[in-house]
C-alpha cells in the first residue's frame, strides 16, 4: 500500500492506456468527493499489486484473462479495460477504450450512478462551485456538455457569441478545466445536464 491510501489500480501493459485512464479517473474523482483517501496507482502487470490496499480495479481485458483466478472473486470491483475486441468475460463491468473520450466518461458516470444510485456524490466544494453559476452559465454549460459550439449556443440561448465566450471562460474559472471532459464530469455530477442527455 503506497502512503497508507487505498487504492484504484490501474493495471494495463499499455502505458498509453494506462495513462489515458488515470487522467479521466484523476478528473471524476473529486467530483465524487473521494480525493482524500484514495490515489490511483498504475501496473503493468499484477505481480506488485498488493490485493488489500485496492478497492477498485480498471484491468485490461488480456490482463484478466491471464489471471481469471485472481480477478474472479473481485469481478464487483473489477471493470474490464478493452481496446474494441470481443470478450467473454461474463460478470464484469467493461469499457471499450477506443471510444472517443466523451463515451468513456459517460459509461464511468453510468457504472458511477449505478453503483450510488441510492445517494448523490458531491464534495461540499463542489456544491458551493455549483451554486455560484450564474442560471445563464448553466444554461451555456449544459450546451457545452451537449457537444454545441459556441455560435449555436448564442443562437439557442439568444445571445452574442462574445457573451457566450464570456461565461464559457468564467465557467472555466470556476470550475478549474477547460477540459470537455471534465465539464461534462461536473455537469452530470452537479445535476445541471441528465447523462442520458448527453
Amino acid at each position: 500500500m503506497h502512503n497508507g491510501l487505498q487504492q484504484i489500480a490501474v493495471i494495463h501493459q499499455n502505458s498509453l492506456c494506462s495513462l489515458a485512464m488515470r487522467t479521466i479517473l484523476n478528473d471524476i474523482m473529486p467530483f465524487m468527493g473521494a480525493m482524500g483517501n484514495i490515489e490511483i496507482v498504475s501496473y503493468s502487470n499484477i505481480d506488485k499489486l498488493s490485493q488489500n490496499a485496492v478497492f477498485l480495479y480498471f484491468v485490461s481485458s488480456q490482463i484478466v484473462t491471464d489471471n481469471i483466478e485472481f480477478f474472479a472473486p473481485h469481478a464487483r470491483r473489477c471493470i474490464v479495460l478493452t481496446e474494441g475486441e470481443e470478450t467473454t468475460l461474463n460478470g464484469f463491468k467493461q469499457i471499450n477504450l477506443l471510444r472517443p473520450e466523451r463515451e468513456v466518461i459517460k459509461e464511468l458516470l453510468m457504472i458511477q450512478n449505478h453503483a450510488h444510485s441510492a445517494k448523490h456524490i458531491n464534495s461540499d466544494n463542489d456544491k458551493t462551485k455549483s451554486e455560484e453559476l450564474s442560471q445563464r452559465e448553466k444554461e451555456v454549460l449544459e450546451l457545452i456538455v451537449k457537444g454545441y459550439i459556441n455560435k449555436e449556443i448564442a443562437d439557442r440561448l439568444n445571445i452574442s457569441t462574445s457573451t457566450v465566450i464570456f461565461h464559457r471562460k468564467n465557467i472555466c474559472e470556476r470550475i478549474g478545466s477547460k477540459s470537455i471532459g471534465r465539464l461534462t464530469i461536473y455537469a452530470v455530477m452537479n445535476g445541471i445536464v441528465d447523462l442520458r442527455e448527453i
